[in-house]
């Protein structure tokens, strides 16, 4: 099975697995409009030759691709997917709406309509407060703005407020669920074209970077039915299509767990949930948009998946913890068949961590300059 990559850098470690074709397909340019996606895919299309399953990696590619479904739906194999169900998804205002109407515990979260709305929704909700927009991807390229910022203050509040207009979308303010061992969740599943959700799993996030509040740096396959069941409940309810990522948060004062994201597409960590036949959510959807059966080869708890550059850097700032015996542990980035990635990774982060040092040498010796300095008279 040949392979495809659509990289934004060439430099990117990914690239440099042997398991892809030879030739990088270039993407859109940054800030890319639908019509710059179609026109990319159409040459990715021609590249290729012949139909081909599109998987997108992030929240972008899949709006637009649900948006493209029906202008490339003849040279692409795509999940049987409606795009305002893609859109509501991703959006972070509609997520909050379909929790409340399927009954899915989420943060309390308030759409403030003023700067005065905003600091009284901070008064209600109690510091800190977790502020979204709600299409983070409209956020410009070098605005500074994140898509997710922990708010201290009503003042605070009301200056991302008051950017709402760069931003592209309205701020949202939700109730800080607190961070903390055993409470962080992720579920991933592919529903295919008869709704039944296949491979995938439950695991629980171990180590994060940034800190408790990061991507997963180390994650763990853990049966949790209670999370298990109810983004089996959603996807079903919603009539999803194709892969789907959802993270929880549990909240130790009910024992809920709530749904922060849910992402329409793979995961970071989606091959933790690889079973003992080697299928994943990945294989899985190929099998069901190329007609072939999907067959699944028992569940393997315990698996590991590791991160290595976070990980490594989560062991520095937090420290070793207590580790029980696991199963087998797969890296986000060393394989023993596929190494080259591995090494670009190291190589790239190397450089940047010495040109950091650097940089942190030279203002150091700048300031002991100014410091002993004599101003001329």
């Amino acid at each position: 099975m040949d392979v495809h990559l659509v990289a934004e850098s060439a430099s990117s470690p990914v690239t440099r697995s042997r398991y892809l074709r030879p030739g990088r397909i270039h993407p859109p340019p940054r800030g890319r409009t639908d019509e710059d996606v179609l026109a990319s895919l159409l040459r990715v299309s021609d590249f290729i030759g012949r139909p081909a399953v599109l998987i997108p990696l992030d929240d972008l590619g899949a709006l637009a691709v649900a948006r493209l479904r029906e202008q490339i739906g003849g040279r692409f194999l795509l999940p049987e997917q409606r795009a305002d169900i893609v859109e509501s998804l991703a959006d972070k205002a509609e997520l909050a709406r379909l929790c409340a109407a399927y009954d899915i515990a989420h943060p309390t979260t308030v759409i403030p309509a003023s700067a005065e709305e905003a600091a009284a929704a901070v008064a209600e909700l109690g510091l800190p407060v977790v502020a979204k927009w709600s299409r983070p991807w409209l956020l410009p390229y070098g605005s500074g703005l994140r898509s997710t910022t922990l708010v201290r203050s009503a003042r605070e509040a009301g200056e991302l407020y008051a950017r709402r207009g760069a931003a592209g979308s309205a701020l949202l303010l939700q109730r800080f669920l607190p961070a903390g061992p055993g409470r962080d969740w992720f579920f991933h599943g592919c529903a295919g074209r008869d709704g039944t959700v296949r491979a995938g799993g439950v695991g629980r996030k171990d180590r994060a970077w940034p800190a408790e509040a990061g991507l997963t740096a180390v994650g763990r396959w853990v049966p949790n039915p209670a999370v298990e069941a109810t983004a089996r409940r959603l996807i079903a309810a919603l009539g999803y299509r194709g892969i789907a990522d959802l993270d929880f948060r549990l909240d130790p004062a009910t024992g809920a767990y709530h749904l922060l994201d849910f992402n329409p597409r793979p995961g970071a960590q989606f091959r933790l949930f690889t079973d003992r036949s080697g299928l994943d959510v990945v294989r899985a959807l190929h099998l069901d948009l190329t007609g072939r059966q999907v067959r699944t080869g028992g569940t393997a708890p315990g698996r590991r998946f590791v991160v290595e550059n976070y990980a490594l850097l989560s062991l520095l700032v937090e420290g070793r913890r207590p580790r029980p015996a696991t199963g087998r542990t797969e890296g986000a980035w060393f394989a023993l068949d596929d190494p080259a990635p591995a090494v670009a990774m190291t190589a790239g982060w190397g450089l940047h961590a010495a040109r950091k040092g650097l940089t942190a040498l030279v203002r150091s010796g700048q300031r002991r300059a100014d410091a002993v300095a004599v101003p001329r008279r």
